[in-house]
């Protein structure tokens, strides 16, 4: 092997690898309020979420209960967005529906 190679050679392998750190993860909560009806909470954890009906209906009743519920954790720019579209489907329909995105 040639200077010139050996040296890439021992250059390529004692380099370090820079570690890949993972995002930051946001939740995001529903927050209660006196107006907005069970159904439409329902509806926007099903659509939005993704979430299935018992688990749905489940955190619901925590909003509803005690004043909050999670809704998922997810990297932020995906947070922040299911958080607008909560609002934006909240005002579509007239309701004063809120969500908070927090660091998990």
């Amino acid at each position: 092997m040639s200077p010139i190679h050996a040296d890439l050679q021992e250059n390529i392998s004692t380099r370090t690898r820079k570690k890949i750190k993972e995002p930051f993860q946001y939740k995001v909560i529903l927050l209660n309020d006196d107006y907005t009806t069970m159904e439409f909470v329902v509806q926007v954890l099903i659509h939005i979420f993704q979430k299935p009906l018992d688990e749905a209906m489940k955190i619901m009743l925590s909003v509803h209960r005690q004043g909050a519920g999670l809704c998922g954790i997810y990297p932020r720019e995906v947070a922040e967005t299911k958080a607008n579209l909560v609002h934006a489907l909240a005002r579509e329909k007239g309701f004063p529906l809120q969500c908070a995105v927090e660091r998990a």
